[in-house]
């Protein structure tokens, strides 16, 4: 035999025997002994004047009378040699001795009166008796609500006993407290490996070792070291925690079990926990193996904190047997348990203690060069044009997460496609990040020529402050075209720095100030269009003055708990919040006040780009640099870099050697 045919054979469903099939047997072997023995099956409905005939001819040896409304008329043997009555008797269905005809008698006093006249006017000679009878089907329609509760009854007592074929550990009603993992193995092969995880260097290192663990347990078991039991996942949504599972799952060849935390939330008390002993007990049969808990934090909140409903509640019980199943009395199995959550302030302490999760592997958003990775990753299956960029690409999406650049690259493949174009072109990969962080373009919102004005001084106000700021991010492009629910929007480059100091942040409110400015500058009014602006530069002066102690007057002081406990509870006296407030608004209205100066002295410069920008509707780097030339700061920086350049070229002159020698 061929493997094909091996495999195909193996492949094929077992045939499995059930105690149902005989119970389904007995009862059609009864139900057709009574649809084959009932003579009824083979009796003809007749009419009156038809009974009648038959009554005069006296071919009736006797008629039976069901239930008062249906007569059954028997046939004398001799009668039935009869031409009429021979078809009927040689039906399959009729059986000797059965009545051959029924007769639907209407009022039985009437009926009674009618045979009794009709025998004596005619001599006739048969007998008459009535009979109640109740049929078989009768019976099992009226018995039918027991035998379904019975039924019911028997299944569900079976389901909780744990009985019936594989029905495994955790047998409840509906198969309720079993596991609702997905098995990877062998068989189903995941595809994703580590070579798909572009970025994540120091998180993939981590997990990597787990992996080669299970692969050369004997390179780490014989300097006497042990595998991490867990490893916890942590980090903002959408930076690739899942897809580095993934990778274990194609990495590791070990069996892999995956599921999320709200698998085990059921309404049912008790459930949880038992698809908790299930899933564990599966690995354990399969290891080494790993499990694949994503969104640990359904089930893994801090006991006891916010709990409405007392301490023994289900998810509480979900909680402590993970925690037992993790690192219990005798747990001594080969399973390594990967979690993955962005909530980790949030989960209980014990289950981040070492011996459950020994590792805790913070996935961080991607820096430039680990987003550089990640195009190159996304836009290997598209079709690019020669003009695109893929380091500007990096350095114009700060804050953009694995899954964003992903997103990214589908919409400009998107657009590029309703454009009619045969490959995507560098600037519809712009037009897909406009698109995401602005929103689509509302080019057909009715928007009046004084408004339109007014949004125009507005955002030159900002591209002019930023320009002029040494610490603000330079500017790429301002549009006054409505997107998602701004009338315009300016998009810069902002440095990444892994620490900000204060004159940085204070460049960035005076920014964002410079919109609200341009406007008070311009038309001696102010209007709401700065919201957004005020919003921001309120939560950046809080955070001066009460995360990070960045104010005089308040001082070297924080009021930011990383527990996350100070939710209800105000951190600082009402004398305290007082000197908070009226610090906050002093960092702003510096801000403001500093903002119109620089506006006031670059007043013609403003007009000419509100004007460019009502003309143009969008405009670049380069229009500002046409206004207002290079900024003053990189010109310094560019003597500066120049001047170095000269000393170092002057450094690699090698010195010229005197001969003295006569």
């Amino acid at each position: 035999m061929s493997d094909s045919k091996k495999d195909n054979n193996s492949n094929m469903p077992k045939f499995k025997f059930n105690a149902y099939w005989i119970y389904a047997a007995i009862f059609i072997v009864i139900i057709a002994f009574q649809f084959f023995n009932s003579g009824d099956l083979a009796s003809k409905s007749i009419s009156k004047n038809e009974f009648n005939e038959i009554l005069k001819e006296n071919d009736i040896s006797k008629i039976v009378v069901l239930n008062n409304s249906i007569a059954q008329i028997y046939i004398k043997d001799e009668a039935l040699k009869k031409e009429k009555y021979r078809k009927l008797i040689n039906s399959a269905f009729y059986n000797k001795g059965a009545s051959l005809y029924e007769y639907n008698i209407g009022n039985l006093e009437n009926f009674e009166k009618n045979l009794e006249k009709t025998k004596l006017e005619e001599g006739l000679s048969f007998d008459v008796k009535n009979e109640d009878k109740t049929s078989f089907f009768d019976m099992i329609i009226g018995f039918l609500p027991f035998i379904i509760l019975i039924a019911v009854w028997l299944f569900f007592m079976k389901r909780m006993s744990g009985g019936g074929a594989g029905s495994g550990g955790g047998g409840q009603i509906f198969s309720i407290g079993k596991s609702k993992a997905k098995l990877f193995d062998k068989d189903t092969k995941v595809k994703t490996t580590f070579e798909n995880v572009a970025g994540l260097e120091g998180a993939k290192e981590e997990v990597q070792e787990i992996v080669d663990f299970l692969k050369n347990p004997e390179k780490y078991t014989s300097l006497g070291g042990k595998i991490p039991k867990g490893a916890l996942l942590v980090g903002p949504p959408g930076t690739g925690k899942t897809l580095l599972a993934k990778a274990v799952a194609g990495e590791a060849d070990v069996p892999f079990f995956s599921l999320s935390g709200s698998d085990f939330v059921e309404m049912f008390v008790g459930v949880g926990a038992s698809r908790v002993r299930d899933l564990f007990k599966k690995a354990a049969e399969k290891s080494p193996s790993i499990i694949f808990i994503d969104e640990i934090d359904a089930i893994g909140r801090a006991r006891g904190k916010n709990s409405m409903t007392g301490g023994n509640d289900e998810r509480e019980n979900t909680l402590n047997q993970l925690l037992t199943e993790m690192d219990g009395f005798g747990t001594d199995t080969n399973v390594i348990v990967l979690a993955a959550t962005n909530r980790a302030d949030v989960l209980d302490s014990a289950l981040m203690r070492a011996g459950r999760f020994d590792r805790q592997i913070y996935v961080d958003l991607p820096n430039i060069n680990e987003r550089k990775e990640i195009f190159e990753v996304h836009i290997k299956p598209l079709k690019l044009a020669d003009d695109v960029n893929i380091d500007f690409l990096a350095q114009q999406t700060p804050g953009f997460s694995g899954a964003d650049i992903a997103n990214m690259c589908n919409e400009s493949a998107l657009i590029a496609a309703r454009n009619g174009k045969k490959a995507i072109h560098h600037q519809d990969f712009l037009d897909a990040v406009d698109r995401i962080v602005g929103g689509l373009e509302k080019k057909n919102k009715v928007i009046t020529p004084k408004e339109k004005k007014v949004i125009a001084f507005h955002e030159a106000g900002h591209a002019t402050i930023s320009w002029m700021l040494e610490h603000a991010a330079p500017l790429v492009k301002v549009t006054i075209v409505p997107r998602g629910q701004s009338l315009g929007a300016a998009w810069y480059l902002p440095a990444e720095r892994m620490i900000v100091q204060t004159e940085q942040m204070l460049d960035e409110m005076c920014a964002t100030m410079g919109g609200r400015a341009a406007e008070k500058v311009i038309f001696d009014k102010i209007s709401t269009g700065a919201l957004s602006d005020l919003e921001k530069v309120t939560k950046q002066a809080r955070a001066m003055v009460t995360v990070y102690g960045l104010n005089e007057e308040v001082g070297n002081i924080t009021y930011y708990d990383s527990s996350g406990n100070d939710g209800f509870v105000k951190p600082y006296s009402e004398e305290t919040g007082k000197k908070i407030d009226k610090e906050i608004s002093k960092i702003i209205e510096a801000q403001y006040v500093r903002a119109i100066q620089i506006l006031e002295e670059n007043k013609d410069k403003l007009t000419v780009l509100a004007d460019l920008l009502l003309e143009k509707e969008v405009i670049f780097k380069d229009d500002l640099e046409k206004i207002f030339g290079k900024r003053p700061f990189e010109e310094v920086a560019e003597i500066e870099e120049k001047k170095e350049k000269v000393i170092e070229e002057k450094e690699d002159i090698p010195p010229v050697e005197l001969n003295t020698e006569e």
